[in-house]
């Protein structure tokens, strides 16, 4: 028994010293891998207590993505980008009798820069614009998803919001 308690100790030690290496892909996604990758950096894991408060699904995609957009943002010398959210409509708000049509408000701190652009997706339908409110038509009846991104000059992503769901109600005459 005490042989195979060493072995585990000796097999633990050799797990808790092996290296891993993080680097960002073109799209901003994390990467942590025990492999070393082209243009990535060694770091030193920690072991981290488990928090005690529930973290929002996609929290920490959204912090990585944000920390590669500010990276990439900061080498091309120009302000980076805080935070993107979709102010309107509201997460699963009901919209009635909307003839079709949608007004999506952006929120973003800072302001759209000179050359960047926006796209809002509509049910994954890219459309571009070069404010923070955008006019979108054939919005009709049903379940919608909305997400937005901000777009430099070369069409690089800078910043990605979370999705957006709401939902289109119109009412409807019954004849019997």
């Amino acid at each position: 028994m005490r042989y195979f308690i060493f072995i585990v100790l000796l097999l633990c030690a050799g797990v808790a010293s092996a290296q891993t290496y993080r680097w960002v892909d073109e799209d901003g996604v994390v990467h942590y891998s025990d492999r070393p990758v082209e243009g990535a950096e060694e770091v030193s894991i920690d072991y981290i207590r488990p928090s005690s408060t529930a973290r929002q699904p996609g929290t920490v995609l959204r912090r990585d993505r944000r920390a590669a957009a500010d990276s990439a943002a900061a080498e091309q010398g120009a302000e980076t980008y805080q935070s993107l959210e979709i102010a309107s409509p509201a997460e699963e708000e009901t919209i009635w009798n909307n003839a079709g049509l949608l007004t999506v408000s952006l929120s973003l701190q800072p302001g759209l820069q000179t050359g960047h652009r926006v796209r809002v997706y509509l049910d994954g339908t890219p459309t571009d614009a070069s404010s923070t409110s955008v006019a979108l038509s054939d919005v009709y009846r049903g379940a919608h998803t909305l997400q937005a991104e901000v777009l430099d000059a070369s069409g690089t992503m800078l910043l990605r919001s979370q999705p957006r769901t709401f939902f289109v109600q119109q009412t409807s005459v019954r004849r019997n």
